[in-house]
């Protein structure tokens, strides 16, 4: 398994940007895909984006398309979640998820089916 690092986290206004990243360590990382993921106060943890190892496909929540980008640099072992109009709804704790694909084009959205977790990162967007 990887180990995960997020950072990037904290306030924002609405309306505003905010980019998080999550260092992998381990030489495996490009045979990964990865997500991230958030849990709001009182909330179950929720799936937000998605990429295949390859980089090459992305999957999305309906509730952050258009908003958010997920993308990641095999060279350097991270992926990151570019998070812009943010709003406060998106406040929450987000998560780097990675698991091991099989096929270079597989993404997952289900908690499940990832075996890696990092401890997370703080987002509050204030209004």
């Amino acid at each position: 398994q990887v180990q995960l690092v997020e950072s990037g986290g904290g306030l924002v206004q609405a309306g505003g940007s905010l980019r998080l990243s999550c260092a992998a360590s381990g030489r495996t990382f490009s045979t990964y895909a990865m997500g991230w993921f958030r849990q709001a106060p009182g909330k179950e943890r929720d799936f937000v984006a998605a990429i295949s190892s390859s980089g090459g496909s992305t999957y999305y929540a309906d509730s952050v398309k258009g908003r958010f980008t997920i993308s990641r640099d095999n060279a350097k072992s991270t992926v990151s979640l570019q998070m812009n109009s943010l709003k406060p709804e998106d406040t929450a704790i987000y998560y780097c998820a990675g698991r091991i694909a099989y096929y270079s084009g597989s993404y997952f959205s289900r908690q499940e089916q990832y075996e890696s977790w990092g401890q997370g990162t703080q987002v509050t967007v204030s209004s």
